[in-house]
């Protein structure tokens, strides 16, 4: 506070974990350090007698609900929104998250609504959100495949979409979403990449490396320390072709496991490119 407004004599009551507060009318409000969940400053407060857990920013979501509480909106909404918070603003911190769902639990305090700082607040069986926070943090993915792409003359788009036709033949229940870097939210793409077992992305290459667009948007992939998920490469050249190469070593560095196998077209793909993807299909599924 000090750092952020100056010293202003304020006389702090410094509070930790287990830590309460007698506020009157026998009610007490208990502390619970939520320390990088996701400030280094973050603390979620219980109030004592009406079973309330302020979990400030833990559990919330980016949307409004004119019931207020989540029981009042659309369930699938409300816990795809909350999934979506915890991809792009939570997932950095999954082993954080998975130590302080424990503690809460070994606090045994009955919770009757968690109230977030933002978002709906849960009160039809509050806890449903605390269970999903911990499947979450546990290297969370569902039979999704997601393809990310950018392209300057559609050759990288036409190998895209060839590649989303063959998994769905090699694998029919698998889901299969497809996106432009450039036409799609960056949290809308993170938020289908964290429910997926494995990626595939593609970019031509652009002065030696790639679409700037794709950079921007690896970079902030690297951030969210995604674990656990598959990634292959694809793109067309007609430049000196080290897209792929860039591609690999970003996704590398941003915790993927990326297969060998790739698509490198020299121009518009043809046959032979084309004759590649069933096999890098395969390896990504296996």
């Amino acid at each position: 506070m000090e750092g952020q407004y100056g010293k202003q004599g304020w006389n702090f009551h410094v509070v930790h974990t287990g830590d309460s507060l007698d506020i009157g009318h026998g009610k007490k409000l208990i502390f619970v350090e939520m320390t990088f969940l996701h400030w280094p400053n973050s603390m979620a407060t219980y109030l004592t007698q009406d079973n309330i857990l302020f979990s400030m920013d833990a559990f919330g979501q980016h949307i409004a609900v004119e019931g207020l509480f989540e029981d009042q909106a659309n369930q699938e909404q409300i816990f795809n929104e909350a999934m979506r918070y915890y991809a792009n603003i939570v997932a950095p911190f999954s082993p954080l998250v998975t130590k302080k769902v424990k503690e809460i639990v070994a606090m045994d305090l009955p919770i009757d609504m968690i109230a977030p700082s933002h978002g709906a607040i849960w009160r039809e069986n509050p806890l449903k959100i605390v269970e999903a926070y911990a499947s979450w943090a546990n290297r969370y993915q569902e039979d999704q495949i997601t393809i990310v792409y950018g392209t300057e003359w559609h050759g990288t788009e036409k190998l895209a979409y060839a590649l989303a036709k063959e998994i769905h033949k090699q694998s029919p229940q698998t889901v299969v979403k497809v996106f432009n870097v450039d036409h799609t939210e960056k949290d809308d793409i993170v938020f289908e990449i964290f429910k997926s077992k494995a990626i595939a992305v593609g970019s031509p290459t652009i002065l030696n490396g790639i679409l700037a667009s794709m950079a921007g948007f690896l970079y902030y992939l690297k951030s969210l320390r995604f674990k656990g998920k598959k990634a292959a490469v694809f793109g067309c050249y007609g430049w000196s072709g080290e897209g792929n190469k860039v591609l690999r070593e970003m996704l590398e560095k941003a915790g993927f496991d990326v297969i060998s196998d790739e698509i490198k077209s020299s121009f518009n793909p043809e046959k032979e490119e084309y004759d590649q993807i069933p096999q890098l299909v395969k390896t990504l599924l296996d």
